[in-house]
């Protein structure tokens, strides 16, 4: 239903002049209360209808690019806690366009992922099916809460439309590979002319494989084995890869799917199991990553995240000759990377991580059964269980040795799971006077320790830190850590057994997934090895599968599409998929140019746009897709595609909201529910129940039954005003639960839809409650219980406008000095909270301004304009009701100008001066701000109070400070 306004002059009203009344007719009912629900719908109507908020790009105005992280469209919908960054960057977005700006503030769906077919898998829907469902219902939530959105500019990750890029980026970084020297990447046809003319030995290039040829051995190979030095260049490049394999499932699984070396589903053993797999050389651009950081705004704890995942660090490369050689065709040494060559004298044993390459060759007949049994243990641990369980400690001995470079003593050899192949070389010099994790498997194993630093003159230094004098360490003893450690770089260099380095603990990305619902890739195999199809074959399109279970044989359900994988000239497709972080770490490039054909961005959209100004999400992307899209932007930009080197200049990380969950205590053993204060004096077991039949802590005890039907019987015991126990129905008395701050999830049934609210307190409330509950970046418990203050300040601030008789309160009168200084308090302190990102301190400001109004009895036309206008970026709705149907303005107040602040109006005319007396306070008084001290003597000195202390006396003299105190002085 809709409403008319009808308005006219009061003239038989006794009003102020210029008052109006304004009634609205819904259906021959009057409407003077505040109704979100009718104001919500028909602004959402208008909105649309209108397209108010598509963007051109309007390269006359300045540009604002405001970026959420797009959600993953899973069936469950929104609950109140993903609003929360939306909201905030809703705000920001509305205030920079009434500020001037052409604002960029899309949205999309991160739609391709496992959750999608997994739901396939159980319930037989087409995974395209329940997207396309899942994304309408997330933009109609999404909607109702009165977002910004430039709906035209909508991406979707599994439109083949936006994929088609995708999968066209993916065939330039195949077609690219890292120039050291130059520090930027190039065509792979640059180096497949450098390789004809002169070979490898003296270019520098990120490589897998540091193996020298010459122009003569390039020319005389097949194209076979040209193609496969060449991947060994490539940033999008295949190499093999330990997998998490399930073989009773029948599938890879994610890490995430793996808890102890068993899968969540089902607790099968899971073991590792190399397989090929593709990879972007992600750590070619491991300096310029760090060094990037430099330049954007981001929270400095993500910063330190990255930091720490790029794990760059300096040090030396050592070679260990083997004792006892007896691997044939292979070089006699292990080489190991270390940031403390300083120690090498207090090395006392290497361990290698199992996976090592010469692990197999160095095991002596004696140890193979212990080192047989220690890798298949290795096998069912997650990388994450090895590097976090500290506590955890393992090993074993391969019966070899090595030689000190230095020294020539013999050094054993062991593997240890705490050493990953991924880091440096895949083996350390373990020091175990100088690293906890050595010391405690040297302890654990009973290997010798060496004191090799003095740390006594830096009281308070731990094992880990660098510094000390070097001693039982020969030629370097006396030295300081720093000397010697530069010291023995040189001489590692100098002998030959070394180099100089330095090491990312960075990994390049796997960049394969054994799963149907993903990016295809544009790849076919010739003789085994992989070819790009032709540019005219893109998109290439998701085969439709009735079936997604896992294969059994470790490869994707698109390998049963046998019509599909085999082409025309009798190559084969390659059937992995693109991982979900594909689409994501190019898809805020599209939304400045989303329905181009021709290019992922037109140049002259990405010059206008540039680079995202705000990103706001969460920081569980910090070391995923905020790397990698970091990562894609700089390949961008040495292709030319992009004018910027990162793609985000300020990020703001948003704070979860918890839920609070409700509690019922059910007694051990008893078809009986205690209530809360009660439960002490029984045994009970508390029990999670819906916060949705709780109402400030009080159960609906019916409501439960219904619910919860296994308990429709069961004895309730309540307690009474004094916390004594009453029994249901033999007196008053109430059942109050317990409660608990948690991580939303329907687990604990104490998710809460935002629908609900909104169709109870409509979405300005819901916005404003949001913000209300703390600072952004904060996590803070959701409390429905406390969105009802919220709800009364709306309807204060519809007070400023109406009466409760529906009279129009707007006056056209002059506004007072302390209506203005209420108003430009407020503007002052909203716009600079903005700019702060203190929303929260926004809305007490809102509140106190409304009460202040009130209080001054203040409806002044101009006085309440421009706070609508304040109000429009966190209210939208009932901010465009007042704006165009109560104050009569044409066009949407969301393309009005921002209020401006004034000083002048907080200016104080007069000024309380504290008077003392010899320095101790003896009375206050009033006095122009402009008084000046010949003005305000007299009026001091003629002072009851005054005169009483100087008792007839003159002052020996007066201190005068402006604006601050006057102290007389006796």
């Amino acid at each position: 239903m809709g409403y008319v306004q009808v308005q006219f002059i009061a003239e038989n009203v006794l009003c102020n002049s210029g008052v109006q009344l304004l009634i609205f007719a819904e259906n021959d009912r009057i409407i003077m209360e505040y109704q979100p629900w009718e104001i919500e719908k028909n602004w959402l109507a208008y909105w649309k209808k209108h397209e108010i908020y598509k963007v051109e790009n309007d390269t006359t105005k300045p540009k604002f690019y405001v970026l959420d992280m797009f959600p993953y469209p899973s069936g469950s919908g929104l609950h109140v806690g993903h609003p929360l960054g939306y909201i905030a960057s809703d705000i920001f977005s509305r205030y920079k366009r009434m500020k001037g700006f052409n604002v960029l503030h899309p949205m999309g769906f991160d739609a391709f992922g496992l959750p999608a077919e997994q739901y396939a898998i159980q319930t037989g829907k087409h995974p395209a099916q329940t997207t396309k469902e899942n994304i309408a219902r997330y933009k109609e939530q999404l909607e109702n809460i009165g977002f910004c959105y430039d709906w035209s500019r909508e991406v979707n990750t599994s439109d083949p439309k936006f994929y088609r890029w995708t999968q066209w980026i993916f065939m330039q970084l195949f077609n690219a590979w890292y120039d050291k020297k130059a520090n930027k990447t190039k065509h792979i046809d640059e180096l497949i002319a450098i390789f004809k003319a002169e070979g490898n030995v003296n270019i520098e290039a990120a490589t897998t494989n540091e193996i020298i040829f010459h122009a003569e051995t390039w020319n005389a190979l097949s194209e076979k084995e040209q193609q496969q030095i060449l991947m060994q260049y490539r940033l999008a490049y295949q190499g093999f890869s330990d997998v998490n394999w399930c073989e009773e499932l029948g599938t890879v699984l994610a890490n995430d799917e793996v808890v102890n070396g068993v899968s969540v589903r089902g607790g099968y053993p899971v073991v590792k199991r190399p397989m090929r797999q593709w990879f972007l050389r992600i750590t070619s651009y491991a300096q310029r990553l760090l060094e990037g950081l430099e330049e954007v705004d981001f929270p400095e704890s993500l910063k330190e995240m990255q930091r720490n995942w790029i794990g760059r660090s300096e040090g030396a490369s050592v070679r260990f000759q083997i004792s006892d050689f007896r691997i044939q065709n292979e070089e006699a040494f292990i080489e190991v990377f270390t940031t403390r060559p300083d120690t090498i004298f207090g090395a006392t044993f290497l361990v290698l991580a199992p996976e090592h390459p010469l692990v197999k060759q160095l095991t002596t007949p004696e140890q193979e059964k212990e080192i047989s049994d220690y890798i298949t243990y290795v096998k069912s641990r997650s990388e994450r269980e090895r590097q976090s369980e500290v506590k955890v400690v393992s090993g074993a001995f391969t019966g070899s040795y090595v030689l000190n470079p230095f020294t020539k003593e013999k050094v054993p050899v062991w593997i240890g799971e705490y050493v990953l192949m991924g880091y440096g070389t895949g083996a350390i010099m373990a020091v175990p006077a100088d690293d906890a994790r050595d010391k405690a498997f040297a302890e654990k194993f009973n290997l010798p320790v060496v004191d090799i630093i003095d740390k006594s003159m830096y009281p308070g230094a731990t094992i880990e830190d660098k510094v000390g004098k070097m001693i039982n360490s020969h030629f370097l003893d006396g030295m300081e850590v720093k000397e010697a450690i530069k010291k023995v770089i040189d001489l590692v260099e100098e002998k030959g057994i070394g180099t100089r380095k330095i090491n990312y603990r960075m990994r390049d990305a796997g960049f394969s997934r054994q799963r149907y619902w993903g990016e295809p890739f544009p790849v076919h195999y010739k003789e085994g090895n992989p070819y790009l199809l032709d540019e005219s074959t893109l998109p290439v399109e998701l085969p439709v599968l009735k079936e997604f279970k896992p294969t059994g044989t470790g490869e994707s359900p698109l390998s049963t599409a046998k019509d599909w994988v085999k082409l025309e000239d009798g190559t084969l497709r390659e059937t992995d998929t693109m991982p979900g972080y594909a689409g994501s770490s190019w898809y805020f490039l599209r939304y400045m140019d989303p329905h181009n054909e021709n290019a992922f961005v037109s140049k002259e959209a990405q010059d206008y746009w540039k680079d995202v100004d705000l990103y706001i999400g969460g920081a569980e992307h910090a070391v995923g897709h905020l790397l990698y899209s970091r990562f894609w932007h700089k390949f961008f930009f040495d292709m030319g595609w992009v004018n910027t080197h990162e793609p985000y200049r300020k990020l703001v990380n948003q704070g979860m909201i918890q839920g609070r969950s409700s509690f019922v205590y059910k007694v051990k053993g008893e078809h009986k529910f205690v209530s809360f204060n009660l439960k002490d004096q029984y045994v009970t077991d508390p029990i999670h129940t819906d916060v949705y039949i709780v109402d400030n802590d009080k159960l609906d005890i019916e409501k439960f039954r219904v619910m919860y039907p296994d308990y429709k019987d069961a004895v309730f015991i309540l307690e009474d005003e004094n916390g004594n126990p009453v029994l249901e129905g033999e007196g008053k008395g109430l059942y109050i639960c317990g409660w608990e701050i948690e991580k939303m999830s329907k687990s604990k049934y104490n998710v809460v839809n935002p629908d609900d609210i909104i169709d109870e307190y409509g979405a300005d409330t819901f916005r404003m409650y949001e913000m209300f509950l703390g600072p952004i970046e904060q996590s803070k418990p959701w409390n429905t219980n406390g969105i009802d203050g919220v709800y009364k300040f709306v309807k204060r601030l519809w007070r400023l406008f109406y009466d409760d008789k529906g009279v129009l309160l707007l006056s056209n009168d002059e506004p007072t000095k302390a209506d203005l200084k209420v108003l430009h308090k407020t503007i002052k302190k909203v716009t600079e909270d903005i700019e702060r990102f203190n929303f929260n301190t926004c809305i007490s400001t809102f509140m106190i301004c409304v009460n202040e109004l009130k209080d001054l009895n203040c409806n002044k036309r101009s006085v309440l304009e421009p706070l609508v206008l304040l109000l429009a970026p966190f209210a939208p709705f009932i901010a465009e009701e007042l704006w165009q149907n109560v104050l009569l303005k044409k066009g949407s107040v969301h393309k009005a100008e921002f209020p401006v602040f004034n000083a002048a109006y907080l200016v104080e005319d007069n000024f309380e001066y504290p008077v003392s007396v010899n320095g101790k306070l003896r009375t206050k008084i009033e006095m122009p701000t402009k008084a000046t001290q010949t003005e305000i003597e007299p009026v001091v000195l003629a002072n009851e109070v005054i005169q009483k202390w100087l008792e007839g006396n003159a002052p020996k003299k007066i201190i005068f400070v402006p604006g601050r105190m006057v102290n007389v002085v006796v």
